[in-house]
């Protein structure tokens, strides 16, 4: 790396106000132990990104700019941006005026319909202006796009600090995670979840599951759950869960008591009920509190700890009591812990909690992938160098 020109694909896709300012700069932290090696080494640092979904156009509201701006910050020192991919004057800029240990950050990389597509002639295009490639970008690892896997067939590449430590970590969850390992599943639907449900209960020693979908697994056991989130078509899939988990030994925690409401409207009446006491014309918002005291009881006796997905509404006040309570559990106990998904990682960012699990992952599909056994097109093209 020393003293080389060196493209990272980086993951900035961070979310901007009314005024284009960067509202949550923790992505493009991330990145900044990759960055301040490459200085280290005096590379010319190339960093590449997507942001949003501009489907192939120029949309100036997506513009990386304030990306720039808050990386100047971060890193105390100039980021040229600038306002296209790929161009002769850039490669020019490149190679005869940057200087070595200077940063410069390109254009949206969605704004070129070549990058989702994964555009061989793009893909070289991006590689042209390096001679090494490094991948930092583990929420894209999962993408076959341009900039994620199509650069890797040009030039030399390798993984950054964050992608490393992302596949490490998450790949040791299930190869040697420290007993007892629990699993919290929670989120709205059990179709996100379908093959991480089937690994996780090949290999945990307790399944937790709440949120929307676990309503589909308690009709799956015959209860009778009102107007609760449901996916009927998954029924049959949740039944064969059930007896899995039986099969494999794995305790399966679902919700003794939830909290109703009404109707989906976050000043409903509510009430909490039994499982076995859901009105049919009332609908399962949150677990209640003799389920939190199961769930609570499962995390305090783990030595690993995997959660993905809130146990309720947690947007809601009146509906955030599981969440917060578990997610507060998590991070007290003792266990290593593993968090990932955008709902979990905002529910822990609004209970100011993420400084105390072991580990926040910063790809919810590329971790649920990756945890599902398949291969990330991201990783497989550093490892086929």
């Amino acid at each position: 790396m020393r003293r080389k020109k060196v493209l990272v694909r980086v993951d900035y896709n961070v979310p901007l106000n009314d005024d284009l300012q960067v509202t949550d700069d923790t992505r493009i932290k991330l990145s900044l132990d990759t960055i301040r090696y490459l200085l280290e080494q005096e590379a010319k640092i190339i960093l590449m990104s997507h942001l949003g979904r501009p489907k192939g156009e120029v949309v100036d509201q997506l513009r990386l700019d304030p990306a720039a701006e808050a990386l100047e910050k971060l890193i105390g020192k100039n980021v040229k941006k600038f306002d296209d991919i790929v161009s002769a004057e850039i490669k020019d800029y490149i190679d005869n005026t940057m200087n070595f240990g200077d940063i410069v950050l390109l254009e949206n990389l969605r704004f070129d319909p070549g990058e989702k597509k994964n555009d061989p002639q793009f893909a070289k295009s991006l590689a042209l202006l390096a001679e090494v490639y490094v991948n930092d970008a583990f929420g894209a690892a999962h993408r076959a796009h341009a900039s994620v896997s199509g650069v890797a067939e040009h030039i030399p590449a390798v993984a950054g600090f964050l992608l490393k430590k992302e596949v490490d970590t998450l790949t040791s969850l299930l190869e040697n995670p420290g007993r007892p390992f629990v699993a919290v599943l929670g989120g709205s639907k059990v179709s996100d979840k379908i093959q991480v449900i089937k690994k996780l209960l090949e290999k945990v020693d307790t399944l937790i599951i709440g949120g929307g979908m676990g309503y589909t697994f308690l009709k799956a056991k015959g209860f009778e759950i009102g107007n609760s989130l449901c996916e009927e078509q998954h029924l049959a899939y949740a039944g064969e869960m059930i007896e899995l988990a039986k099969k494999n030994n794995v305790h399966l925690a679902l919700p003794l008591d939830t909290v109703i409401a009404k109707e989906y409207d976050k000043d409903t009446d509510k009430k909490m009920v039994s499982v076995e006491s859901i009105p049919v014309d009332w609908m399962g918002l949150d677990i209640g509190e003799k389920s939190i005291e199961l769930f609570k009881n499962e995390i305090a006796g783990a030595s690993t700890v995997f959660w993905n997905g809130p146990l309720g509404v947690f947007e809601w006040e009146r509906f955030e009591q599981g969440t917060k309570d578990v997610a507060c559990a998590i991070a007290r106990s003792s266990a290593v812990s593993v968090v990932g998904g955008g709902d979990t990682l905002a529910a822990i960012k609004k209970y100011k909690l993420r400084d105390q699990f072991s580990h926040v992952s910063s790809g919810g599909g590329a971790s649920m992938e990756l945890l599902e056994g398949k291969e990330l097109p991201g990783v497989a093209a550093l490892l086929d160098q």
